[in-house]
């Protein structure tokens, strides 16, 4: 290949084909090998086959994924890719003869050493794109990668059962067309620059639990570091669940052919790619673990209906996309938040120790389909219903987990339906946590103040034990309301002031609710207390006062809005100019103030 036709794509663009590639490879091999197995020893035997090979392929990655972290850090990442894909290369060429020999145990051996190939490949492959993409576009880079993995798996998955559909079951051909692919693969790695070790003198260790342990310990110090970690492994578990138990489901429910369950599975995929798609439209640019406990409900739903529905396939068809969709909405926040929430100095870590885990949810899989099926003698349909049963007991645990973020999100889509809102002074919202002084009239303005900013919010609200109804106060406490005393004895309640800090200081804003129309002159008495300005100057959290205004209407609509915000009440919310501690002077220029409210 000539240097001047390498040179007319960007290294990024030949790393991103050579690992869409690869995906392609190993998902379109696998399910070959499921066929393969199928059509030596019988369709009765499936649950064993796939188990067996869901497991071949997964150990690998157990046992390699940290010796290829360290290889990667010591050598040239971009001198790994290229031998990997000519190890991929030969593995092929190698696939074809057992094929051709029909080796039971020559396939698996295959299988265990693609697998291998692609655990030596992962971490250069992650590695090296700071090494050949701008700064300013890894994370870019990033999602691109992302995108085209998903693509893979939708791809290989229809390949494989198009294959052995077209080809009449002859596994020869559709092996050559992988070493085709394999082929192709090595050519696009070559035009990838070289790249210079990174220069670490860490030793290559085998023995990497230890490492695994001491991760998993550090995340437990971190805010909801872990449960995210075991989340993101949970959703592979579930996804290697259903790749494994839909081709038994489809042949056992619906009489398919294995072939036809496989297009099944393509469904699944595609709605992955989907949920992804639609948690990150929905996210934004905050990572939204409201979404988990949402997902997994969603999950435990289209898991029973597949039960349910077991012989429908008009049902079927749009369950298994639905499944896919909510694990894609599952599991995209908690993959953020891993990133986000990591210590910089040992995110890697952080990565190896989910991916370890989330290999030890595939390989559980693989235990589970042969438990349902040799052990408790269950039909595939009601293996969905036990995933089902658990994904219920982990949306509980994830609500409990992520109830701030989910009360916000399901708030904030409150606050869109019930109040035609306008905002005024929205660039006054920081991104680090705040204290809000807001007036207070009724009790949705909770819904008002969570529906404008994407942070978590706890409230403190001011003299409302004696007003409130039997079920507002029962929202309140679902809301985790503190009720606090006016603002004057507030600043000498200890109780008060120590709650209102703890829930800054883990990233929580606080907003504390007030009957007063004068919000400044309420900021101005907290600023001359010792107390609460003790809490403030720790990390110099900003004040912003907060005006809702409630039953103004706009002139006119036009006509289709006017259908919409019939129903809605109008409301202005105006957030006024931040106030830190230490300001020589809060109200200064108190007109200037006031006028913010009025923009």
């Amino acid at each position: 290949m000539s240097k001047s036709f390498l040179n007319r794509f960007s290294s990024f663009t030949y790393l991103n084909f050579t690992q869409f590639l690869g995906a392609l490879n190993d998902n379109i091999y696998k399910l070959l090998i499921v066929y393969f197995f199928i059509q030596f020893e019988g369709m009765e035997y499936s649950h064993e086959i796939l188990a067996s090979t869901g497991a071949t392929f997964v150990i690998p990655f157990l046992l390699f994924s940290a010796v290829s972290g360290t290889m990667a850090d010591r050598f040239s990442k971009r001198d790994i890719i290229v031998t990997t894909k000519i190890l991929e290369l030969v593995i092929m060429g190698l696939a074809v003869c057992a094929f051709a020999f029909q080796s039971k145990w020559g396939s698996y051996a295959i299988l265990f050493l693609l697998a291998t190939q692609s655990a030596i490949f992962g971490p250069s492959k992650y590695g090296i794109v700071p090494e050949i993409v701008s700064k300013e576009k890894i994370s870019k880079a990033n999602g691109l990668m992302t995108s085209f993995t998903f693509l893979a798996i939708i791809l290989g998955t229809f390949l494989a059962s198009f294959l052995i559909q077209i080809t009449g079951r002859n596994f020869i051909i559709s092996s050559i067309f992988c070493t085709f692919i394999a082929l192709v693969g090595l050519a696009t790695s070559f035009g990838i620059e070289p790249t210079p070790p990174s220069g670490s003198m860490k030793k290559i260790r085998f023995f990497f639990i230890r490492d695994i342990y001491q991760s998993l310990k550090q995340a437990k110090q971190e805010i909801s570091l872990l449960p995210a970690m075991l989340g993101s492994a949970y959703f592979l578990f579930v996804g290697a669940f259903t790749q494994l138990n839909i081709i038994p489901f489809a042949v056992q429910s619906l009489h398919l052919s294995d072939i036809q369950g496989g297009y099944l599975f393509f469904l699944t995929a595609l709605g992955i790619g989907t949920g992804a798609l639609i948690a990150g439209k929905v996210s934004g640019r905050i990572v939204e673990l409201g979404l988990v406990p949402i997902g997994a409900l969603g999950i435990s739903i289209s898991a029973f209906m597949l039960d349910f529905f077991s012989e429908n396939l008009l049902m079927v068809i749009p369950l298994v996309t639905l499944l896919g969709i909510c694990g894609g909405i599952f599991e995209i926040p908690l993959d953020s938040y891993i990133q986000v929430a990591s210590p910089k100095q040992s995110r890697g870590q952080m990565v190896a120790a989910t991916n370890f885990m989330s290999f030890v949810g595939v390989l559980f899989a693989s235990a589970l389909i042969y438990l349902n099926s040799e052990v408790f003698g269950l039909n595939s349909d009601k293996g969905f219903s036990l995933i089902g049963i658990m994904t219920f007991f982990i949306m509980i645990a994830y609500s409990l987990q992520f109830f701030d973020y989910l009360t916000r999100f399901i708030a904030s889509i409150l606050s869109k339906l019930h109040f035609s809102t306008h905002f005024s002074g929205l660039d006054n919202i920081p991104d680090c946590p705040a204290l809000y002084v807001c007036t207070h009239r009724a009790w949705n303005d909770t819904l008002i103040l969570l529906g404008a900013q994407r942070r978590r919010i706890r409230f403190f609200i001011e003299n409302e034990q004696k007003h409130s109804s039997r079920w507002l106060m029962r929202l309140y406490k679902l809301l985790r309301v503190v009720f606090i005393p006016d603002i004057e004895p507030l600043v000498k309640n200890q109780e008060c002031l120590s709650a209102i800090q703890k829930t800054l200081k883990k990233g929580i804003s606080v907003c504390i609710f007030i009957e007063s129309w004068d919000i400044y002159a309420e900021v101005e008495k907290l600023h001359r207390t010792s107390p609460f300005n003790e809490i403030l100057a720790e990390a110099n959290y900003p004040i912003i006062p907060v005006r809702i205004e409630k039953g103004f209407k706009e002139a006119s609509f036009p006509f289709f809005k006017r259908i919409i915000t019939r129903f809605q009440v109008p409301a202005n919310v105006s957030f006024g100019n931040i106030v830190y501690e230490g300001h020589q002077s809060l109200l200064s220029s108190r007109h200037e103030h006031e006028l913010c409210f009025d923009e």
